[in-house]
């Protein structure tokens, strides 16, 4: 199956076609693969090479073509909260994995994507924990996912144990623990990882917060909080207890991003989900 992606030239000088998909974000891998394909690149429908120009007003066009699949799955319940031409987001629900595994090989976001778009490569540009939920953003063609990458922001809503300050900076390095394979910890040999946070509001047992990541580190929020002494409620894994909600309450309430073609700026917004709205209200 091949992807289009449209282009409408608007430059006031020419441009070899090199140079203006370099400017748009084209790859070089990319360019090089579509310059093997069979009407790869077209300019007003007719074929062009890397070296040819591009004038104002031209419309350039690339045939992408997609070969990886995965099982597809339509019984699982996951809300799309922004979809065009390039890119889809979905509102994931906790416990639903992003990638499939040796233990969810058929149960993951990326068997639902199957499921909607057989003939698509599935390129998330970013993962969430499975028990974390929120906006989880997937590439529709391999251009998009390569201009996303990284040049986005997410905004995450935590609910922690106890009264947190106002406001706080955790700047605190982070490697894996030396007896485990899944578990992080802050350490002096780590990796940068820096957290930002704000208290929305709070009661006698819990704070929730807006958090902002400089850094994404595996784990990140949840070893910070931890590590200043306010564990994610429901985080057993980092200190946390499940008396009132059985996952870390953890969400991806906010993402922000260029359209990956038109430049155009997105954001989009996912309210809380029921445990944590209940939690926050306590």
């Amino acid at each position: 199956m091949l992807k289009e992606i449209v282009f409408s030239a608007i430059t006031d000088k020419p441009l070899t076609l090199e140079n203006f998909l370099t400017k748009k974000g084209v790859s070089k891998r990319l360019l090089k693969k579509l310059k093997h394909q069979q009407n790869g690149i077209t300019r007003n429908g007719i074929l062009i090479r890397s070296v040819d120009t591009v004038n104002n007003g031209d419309t350039i066009v690339l045939r992408i073509s997609d070969d990886k699949f995965l099982e597809p799955n339509g019984n699982l319940d996951i809300p799309t909260a922004y979809e065009d031409d390039n890119v889809i987001v979905f509102n994931k629900p906790a416990g639903i994995p992003v990638h499939p595994s040796l233990k969810h090989h058929n149960d993951t976001l990326g068997n639902y994507f199957a499921y909607l778009f057989p003939e698509l490569t599935y390129r998330p540009v970013h993962r969430l924990d499975n028990y974390t939920s929120g906006l989880c953003m997937v590439a529709k063609d391999s251009h998009s996912a390569n201009v996303l990458q990284g040049n986005f922001r997410k905004v995450y809503y935590a609910v922690v144990h106890g009264i947190t300050d106002e406001y706080g900076t955790i700047d605190a390095p982070l490697a894996r623990r030396e007896d485990s394979i899944i578990l992080r910890c802050v350490r002096e040999d780590g990796q940068k990882a820096v957290t930002h946070y704000k208290r929305l509001k709070y009661n006698n047992k819990y704070s929730l917060l807006e958090i902002n990541l400089e850094t994404g580190r595996t784990h990140q929020i949840r070893v910070h909080f931890s590590h200043i002494g306010h564990p994610l409620a429901g985080d057993e894994l980092y200190g946390g207890n499940c008396q009132d909600i059985q996952r870390q309450a953890l969400h991806c309430g906010r993402l922000e991003f260029n359209q990956p073609v038109t430049g155009r700026k997105i954001t989009v917004n996912a309210g809380f989900p029921e445990d944590i709205k209940n939690l926050s209200e306590l």
